[in-house]
């Protein structure tokens, strides 16, 4: 599994701005089907839910990063959750930053990963999500590549 940078994360990211600071505060929504081929496509399959701080209940609810260590950057001790909204199976997920949108975009700061239960970029308990069930998040952590 490999994460996939959107062009505008990237370009950010070459340009001097850290990670951390596209990516705190931002969301994660969960879709079924297929990832798309880039991170700067539109979205597929169904929206399942919504990962957040107060299991998007709230505005002000983004998820935030630890800090980082041996290349490691971990996901806060803050809970991570979210409420199916649709049930299905989940597939792959999209991680917005502060002031991601959705849709096609080459500017667009977020990225896009596989969605499992063991060996995914996000593990889950389980894929296949119950109308109004909670999700929750126990580990998520962001490897910088050795090479």
């Amino acid at each position: 599994m490999a994460l996939r940078l959107s062009t505008g994360l990237k370009t950010g990211l070459l340009n001097g701005t850290s990670f951390v600071t596209y990516m705190n505060g931002g969301v994660i929504d969960v879709y079924s089907g297929s990832q798309p081929a880039s991170a700067d496509y539109a979205e597929t399959g169904t929206k399942l839910l919504r990962i957040s701080t107060s299991a998007g209940t709230a505005t002000t609810s983004g998820l935030l990063f630890g800090t980082a260590a041996s290349g490691v950057l971990p996901k806060s001790v803050s809970d991570w959750k979210g409420v199916v909204s649709a049930a299905g199976v989940a597939g792959w997920f999209r991680f917005y930053g502060t002031a991601g949108t959705s849709g096609t975009s080459a500017s667009e700061v977020r990225f896009d990963g596989a969605v499992g239960v063991s060996g995914a970029d996000l593990n889950l308990s389980h894929t296949s999500l119950t109308l109004s069930s909670t999700v929750t998040v126990s580990t998520f952590n962001i490897t910088q590549p050795a090479e």
